[in-house]
């Protein structure tokens, strides 16, 4: 699962990559604007970026040079109907990680996707174990000391987040930025309750690996 950020004007191609890639339990945020992909660049985190070439506003090269300039490191893939070697080359140079041609296969856009999250150490493995937890990403599938738990959207991928991440410590600002879809109209509280129902459903004899750290957020601890 990664946070997802697609900048693309057509909306045949922009809803067909969404519901694809949320078929494949990405979270996607989608915007026709380069001017709104920048604001919300500003504002929010995400793992990876999806960028079309040609927008009405701005062009992706310049959406993709001020985001580098301005410190940003998210892996960009660059989606355009050019295919010369000089655009090529050009949206690379400018700090893009893949280039892919319009007409694309949406399978080949999963694979570039999978190998830019890879390299950029955001790809993991799809199954996680840490203590009596057995987190199976491709099914989506929790157990707890061998039993299958039920959980509700948010808590798996709160789980998911924070077993893929042990031993650092997020506050609930920092898992609505990373968990939550950024237009959700969501309270910090949110994320407590979302906790606090998960610990009831993967904690064993009493125990849990998801701790609260006082003052500062939450943490899956492996030792637990």
């Amino acid at each position: 699962m990664a946070k997802i950020l697609l900048v693309e004007d057509e909306p045949h191609v922009r809803d067909t990559v969404a519901t694809w890639l949320k078929a494949e339990k990405h979270i996607v945020e989608a915007t026709d604007s380069g001017k709104d992909a920048l604001q919300l660049l500003g504002l929010f985190q995400y793992e990876l970026i999806i960028l079309d070439w040609n927008l009405p506003d701005m062009n992706g090269p310049e959406i993709l040079k001020q985001f580098r300039s301005d410190g940003g490191s998210t892996p960009v893939i660059f989606l355009t109907g050019r295919d010369d070697l000089e655009s090529k080359t050009s949206g690379l140079d400018l700090g893009a990680d893949d280039y892919l041609s319009k007409p694309f296969a949406l399978p080949e856009l999963s694979a570039r996707i999978r190998s830019c999250l890879r390299r950029s150490g955001g790809f993991q493995p799809l199954e996680v174990v840490i203590g009596d937890v057995h987190l199976n990403g491709d099914k989506r599938l929790v157990l707890v000391n061998g039993e299958r738990v039920h959980l509700t959207t948010k808590e798996y991928r709160l789980l998911e987040f924070l077993m893929r991440h042990p031993k650092e410590t997020f506050g609930a600002r920092d898992l609505l930025d990373r968990v939550w879809p950024s237009d959700t109209e969501i309270m910090e509280s949110t994320v407590r309750v979302c906790v606090k129902s998960l610990r009831t459903k993967i904690s064993t004899n009493g125990q849990c690996i998801l701790k609260t750290i006082l003052g500062t957020g939450y943490v899956i601890d492996p030792d637990s």
